[in-house]
């Protein structure tokens, strides 16, 4: 036997274990309802994540909810395209900007209670499969909300509605109570080499 031949001999024996293990697992994962996704870290791409999710979502004809609690300042290219499914899609922008752009902590606990309140009422509808909550880890990390009284809210939702939380920062409380963190490390960043925020990357 050739020296090709025995490595893809040995390919296929590692990728047919693989498939058995795999297969096990998928198997034995048999539970479904609605998950709460963590979405945190310093690195570019956890709203994209989520928007992704918004997509997929929106592919499988599941209607969802989005509330942005930070951004609103600039529109962003993801609001401009999803308010194109206002049947599909209800889209809120409650933020006026970066914390560091407000200067105003008062206000930024307001826009914030308001914000929840408008998350609160996609969380009790049974109709919407997918809520998007757009930087919430901020402004829990603020103290702009209470985590206790987020959670509760979160938990009280219907069963099969999932939610996605994105924002870097995510307090300790918020990962435990998730099903699924992911973690965005940042490696490199064009912002660092004087590079602008640019249309359709980086909103």
């Amino acid at each position: 036997m050739s020296e090709s031949a025995e490595r893809y001999a040995r390919h296929q024996a590692r990728m047919a274990r693989k498939k058995a293990l795999i297969d096990e697992k998928i198997a034995q994962a048999q539970d479904e309802y609605g998950l709460l996704l963590v979405h945190s870290g310093n690195g570019k791409g956890k709203s994209s994540s989520a928007f992704g999710m918004v997509a997929r979502a929106l592919g499988h004809g599941i209607k969802v909810g989005v509330v942005q609690f930070i951004k609103g300042a600039a529109s962003t290219g993801e609001e401009a395209f999803f308010r194109r499914f206002p049947e599909e899609v209800s889209y809120h922008v409650m933020g006026e900007g970066f914390t560091w752009e407000t200067q105003d902590r008062q206000r930024d606990i307001a826009k914030a209670q308001q914000a929840w309140d408008v998350a609160r009422a996609l969380l009790n509808d049974e109709s919407i499969g997918l809520v998007v909550l757009d930087e919430l880890n901020i402004a829990l990390k603020y103290g702009y909300l209470q985590l206790d009284a987020v959670l509760a809210d979160i938990q009280a939702r219907p069963l099969l509605q999932h939610v996605v939380v994105t924002g870097r920062g995510a307090l300790d409380g918020m990962i435990d109570a998730a099903d699924t963190v992911t973690e965005m490390s940042l490696v490199k960043h064009a912002f660092k080499a004087g590079v602008k925020a640019q249309k359709g990357i980086e909103f």
